[in-house]
């Protein structure tokens, strides 16, 4: 039932699921498994047919594609010397699974047993753990903590690298122990990543569940669609209003809708519609339906800060893409044993340590990229390097989206708020200061010939936060903006249902009340495919009642 949009100008589904991304796509498949229910799924972007997509390495293609990705672009940032900060966001059928890393991390037990904790029922890592696993198709084979059955594949890397093998002995030096799996709760260590690949090719959303479910007759998958705006019939979301090729059009849902476009634009569609803090909507002459002051705030987000080194030996992939021969050797690597740099995309090792004296858990994480380019996507350099990328891990300091106006194709107002608290600055300051540890080790400073970024020239602690307010980066993981919660600032429910309006959900990054300890993609399927579960459930009736509607005056 996959249509092109010609010819629909009204429709009746079972539901609407609003964003093609990784929780789109995860709810496309999941809620039309039985064949009774019609769901319609809408894209703002093209299929996901571009070969840059599909190949690991094609991230670095995708990072500024005009048409794949969003290309978002913060507020002139406070603390990053007023640098507007590019937000990458994927704009195709898979979304951003369709143009990130593929690193798969799911964070730590004790980030869900915080939500938990927090009166979010039912997201404890006890209770999120069967999801992760139902999701897995992983090459570690099926276990306790990992599934083989799933859609989704999260392959080890198969090729050792002389340089990582050395970066993780310098981290044992300094006392972080080798680790071989990220994802069994607890994050501490060094070593390989797995990938969202399968034999070579990219395992985005979209190929892992989309791709079996748009043969299903009661499915349609709308691409080009973008939405403007939710139908509402008094206190309840009944359709949506969407733009495709030019023209206008509508579609409506029995049950329910359900947004999935991401903690940047599901914020933002349901401010467009009414739903949100009312003193900005009013500001924009947005008509109030519903007073939901926590729309587009507590936005969290990990800052990069990328250091950079020479390396002793042309072993890294600036040197395999500085030549011909260099490019035809790992062509035909990828070709003849789907085997190489081309398969396994920029960043293959990983790090997770404490940096803070009072951290209980990890507060760091490391990527460990064999290349080296003056920013993500650019050309690399021409001399052998790698980099150091460092985040810290649970960002104190919350940023915002809000409307730009009641254009519903205007970007909206991003304000992350980067480094804004003391601890912010202060772990960012020691995450430096551990990596420069890292690179002076016995086992890695022989291969290590300068430091290119920041530069020896860099000391003491005012500096380097000064390097990082220069050169800091978005790592791509916006979160929280539509969190979950009964407290006044919440939008949604612990069963991702918007408060105070019924037939509408939200199941994306922005439900996280705090964001997790590290890559988000893999905790955004799991979010879908426990949201598949709440809303097959309450289909049926089996659970309890939404909260009512909120009093708030503004």
């Amino acid at each position: 039932m996959g249509g092109t949009g010609k010819g629909l100008e009204r429709a009746d589904f079972d539901y609407i699921i609003v964003g093609g991304g990784t929780a789109g796509c995860v709810l496309a498949n999941r809620l039309s498994t039985s064949g009774q229910r019609k769901i319609l799924l809408l894209e703002a972007g093209p299929r996901d047919r571009s070969i840059w997509i599909h190949l690991p390495i094609g991230y670095g293609k995708t990072m500024f594609h005009k048409t794949l990705n969003w290309g978002f672009y913060t507020e002139p940032e406070p603390a990053m010397n007023g640098r507007r900060i590019y937000w990458p966001r994927g704009r195709t059928l898979g979304g951003s699974s369709s143009i990130n890393g593929l690193i798969f991390i799911r964070g730590q037990a004790a980030d869900y047993d915080r939500w938990a904790q927090a009166g979010n029922d039912g997201w404890s890592w006890k209770d999120v753990l069967p999801y992760f696993i139902r999701s897995e198709h992983n090459t570690k084979g099926a276990s306790s903590v990992h599934g083989a059955d799933g859609p989704l594949w999260c392959s080890d890397i198969e090729d050792k690298h002389e340089l990582l093998e050395a970066i993780f002995e310098g981290a044992q030096e300094l006392g972080v122990p080798r680790i071989y799996d990220f994802n069994a709760g607890g994050s501490e260590g060094v070593g390989y990543y797995q990938l969202f690949t399968r034999h070579g090719w990219r395992c985005s959303a979209a190929v892992a569940y989309l791709r079996p479910a748009e043969s299903r007759e009661n499915l349609r998958v709308e691409v080009e669609a973008q939405a403007t705006g939710l139908i509402l019939d008094g206190a309840r979301a009944v359709g949506v209003r969407y733009r495709q090729y030019g023209k206008m059009r509508e579609a409506y849902a029995g049950r329910e809708i359900v947004l999935a476009t991401g903690a940047l634009q599901s914020p933002q569609l349901l401010q467009l519609s009414g739903i949100g803090p009312g003193d900005v909507l009013k500001a924009h002459g947005v008509n109030v339906v519903h007073h939901l002051p926590g729309v587009g705030a507590n936005l969290q987000d990990h800052l990069q800060v990328r250091l950079m080194y020479k390396v002793a030996k042309p072993i890294t992939t600036n040197d395999d893409l500085a030549s011909l021969g260099g490019k035809a050797r790992i062509g035909l690597q990828w070709l003849l044993r789907r085997r190489g740099p081309l398969a396994v995309g920029i960043n293959q090792g990983g790090l997770f340590t404490r940096v803070l004296p009072d951290s209980a858990t990890p507060d760091v994480q490391f990527h460990f990229a064999t290349l080296s380019a003056d920013m993500a996507g650019a050309k690399p350099h021409d001399w052998s390097g790698c980099t150091f990328s460092v985040c810290q891990l649970r960002p104190e300091s919350r940023g915002s989206v809000m409307i730009r106006g009641r254009d519903p194709f205007e970007p909206p107002v991003i304000r992350a708020n980067y480094l804004a608290s003391e601890t912010d600055r202060r772990c960012t300051v020691e995450g430096i200061k551990f990596a420069r540890r890292l690179a002076a080790t016995r086992s890695l400073a022989p291969l290590l010939t300068e430091e290119y970024r920041p530069g020896r020239g860099v000391e003491g602690d005012e500096a380097l936060l000064e390097f990082a307010r220069g050169a800091g980066a978005t790592i791509f993981h916006p979160s929280g903006t539509c969190k979950m919660g009964s407290d006044p600032s919440a939008v949604t429910d612990a069963r991702l249902r918007v408060h105070g309006i019924a037939g509408l959900r939200v199941v994306d990054c922005s439900i996280m009340p705090t964001l997790i300890s590290g890559n988000t993609n893999a905790p955004v399927v799991m979010i879908a495919e426990k949201a598949s579960d709440m809303i097959l459930q309450d289909e049926r009736g089996a659970a309890p009642a939404p909260r009512k509607a909120a009093t708030a005056s503004i």
